[in-house]
């Protein structure tokens, strides 16, 4: 049986990172583009993100303007909570 390697990590104590990218085209410097990419990786180092932005300011000749990262650590089912209230737009 094969066991998914972002599952194990989970297990292991990695979490869910969110990372956007804010980038330009070196032809087009004044249009900001977003990649948005998710991926299981270990807080505070994030190895894979670090692997993945090397990969990118090596390989990709789009200039990153910025990196916007949201981190989940903890594996379990979602969180739920009742709301009691309606909103109303016209």
């Amino acid at each position: 049986m094969t066991v998914d390697r972002d599952f194990l990590a989970r297990i292991q104590g990695a979490g869910l990172i969110t990372t956007e990218v804010l980038y330009y085209m070196p032809a087009h410097r004044s249009l900001l583009q977003s990649f948005v990419w998710q991926t299981v990786d270990t807080a505070p180092a994030f190895p894979r993100l670090q692997a993945f932005l090397d990969h990118w300011r090596r390989e990709i000749e789009a200039i990153i303007h910025s990196v916007h990262v949201a981190h989940s650590d903890w594996a379990g089912p979602a969180k739920l909570r009742s709301v009691d209230g309606q909103w109303v737009l016209n």
